[in-house]
């Protein structure tokens, strides 16, 4: 269709092109052109066709060998010219689908960049470009950051750097381990530099430099650290607990004799009369004490072969005042005053009267270490009934207080301060009160000292 509508009008400006002079095939290469543009092959065939049949309708040659020649002449150009259009259209269609795939390539690029810390170097040693991720781990303003020398955006990249930065592959911080980054207002990620040295001819860049944030492979190595460390302080722990197992193992025995001994003793005070009393009430202290003592080993050995607790309903004031006589010698001996203000009154607990007990000597033991040596060292002990909420034991001190930052830590098992402490006090008091469903609060009192604290709850019908 497009063949034959392309002769037609190609004849007919043939025709209309005749009184003019004699222009034979020349009006007839047109219509080629636009058939070989529009069609296919099958289609400029026909054309040129068409196209020798319409000029030997129009002129008549008296020779038919001049005919034929003229003809096989316009066949063999037409069909080149023909060919040379074809091989364009294919090449514009290809130079179309170059473009389309290079803008998306570009794009592509972009988007990889875009989300690439990369930043590119001049031969100086300033910054080209900077991309949003790269300026993000910098801490810097990508369009302040044009221009300026890197060194100026990464504390620490000197003309050594720049220079091992020419050389290519990783580039090492001053101490040989990652770059910090930012500023000491606006800290930021540690960081590792990969250089690549583009080829001279490519200006104005000439160092490429990838950025790597090493963030997450230190919280990862942070992790591996503080997992090694609990591991140890687990097995530790293991070794105390296989210790302890054996030690309430073989003190029984031996608290048990002394008790028989003291109670002798009591007994040969007594016949001498009103001149022993004294050392017969402080041997009775002594007694009530290994009996507490046994009693713990006791609770100890069920724990470790159980692992259950006996609780029962007790008196708390009764389980804080039982502890006056040992408070008063702990005073005694620290210059230190330690008061009991106890409410007795609707103070009914679900507690193990001697672990309470445990967890409340070691609560003022650490009391007193905080403010032995002070002009008025003071530790108080209170207890508060709070309704239905529960009796609420604390112990408070007037020493230095405890830092904001070591709170969490002090109740972590090995951790302590003192010089041959075993830092296992507030983590065995923290476990007997939460073994109690209670927890232990520490807090800053307005004495400036601290405050640890515990709930213990209320026995219900079912429990009793």
């Amino acid at each position: 269709m497009i063949a034959c509508l392309a002769v037609l009008v190609a004849t007919l400006v043939r025709s209309a092109l005749e009184p003019f002079g004699n222009f034979y095939y020349l009006p007839l290469v047109p219509a080629v052109i636009v058939t070989a543009l529009l069609a296919q092959r099958g289609a400029v065939v026909l054309a040129i066709l068409l196209a020798i049949g319409a000029n030997l309708w129009l002129v008549h040659r008296e020779s038919v060998l001049d005919a034929a020649t003229n003809a096989a002449l316009f066949a063999v150009i037409a069909w080149v010219i023909a060919e040379v259009c074809r091989r364009l259209i294919d090449s514009l269609e290809q130079a179309r689908a170059l473009t389309r795939d290079l803008a998306l390539r570009e794009m592509l690029l972009d988007t990889i960049v875009a989300t690439t810390p990369i930043v590119t170097l001049d031969r100086e040693g300033r910054t080209r470009r900077v991309t949003p991720a790269a300026a993000d781990l910098l801490r810097v303003d990508r369009e302040a950051a044009m221009a300026q020398p890197f060194g100026s955006l990464l504390p620490g990249f000197d003309d050594a750097a720049l220079a091992k930065a020419r050389q290519g592959g990783e580039v090492l911080g001053p101490s040989s381990g990652p770059w910090t980054s930012g500023s000491l207002d606006t800290p930021g990620p540690p960081l590792t530099l990969h250089a690549n040295v583009l080829p001279d001819d490519i200006a104005p860049e000439h160092i490429v430099l990838t950025l790597g944030d090493q963030s997450q492979a230190e919280t990862i190595r942070k992790g591996e650290r503080d997992l090694n460390d609990k591991l140890s302080s687990v097995w530790r722990l293991n070794s105390m607990g296989e210790m302890a197992a054996t030690l309430a193992h073989e003190l029984n025995q031996p608290l048990t004799a002394a008790t028989v001994y003291l109670h002798a003793g009591q007994a040969e005070l007594t016949r001498l009369g009103t001149v022993a009393e004294g050392p017969a009430k402080t041997i009775d202290l002594a007694k009530t004490q290994l009996l507490r003592a046994g009693d713990i080993i006791r609770r100890m050995r069920e724990q470790v072969a159980t692992g259950s607790r006996s609780f029962t309903e007790e008196r708390a004031s009764l389980i804080v005042l039982d502890l006056a006589p040992v408070f008063a010698l702990t005073g005694q001996d620290t210059d230190t005053t330690i008061a009991l203000d106890v409410e007795e009154d609707d103070d009914q607990v679900l507690a193990d009267r001697i672990q309470i007990q445990q967890a409340l000597a070691n609560l003022v033991r650490n009391a007193v270490d905080a403010v032995i040596g002070r002009e008025g060292a003071r530790v108080t002990v209170t207890g508060r009934t709070l309704g239905a909420d529960g009796y609420e034991i604390a112990v408070c001190d007037n020493g230095d207080g405890i830092p904001e930052d070591r709170i969490d830590s002090i109740f972590h098992p090995m951790a302590t301060t003192k010089a041959g402490g075993m830092g296992l006090g507030l983590s065995v008091t923290r476990s007997i009160v939460e073994s109690h469903g209670a927890t232990l609060v520490v807090s800053r009192n307005s004495q400036g000292g601290a405050t640890f604290s515990f709930r213990l709850p209320r026995p219900t019908e079912s429990e009793i």
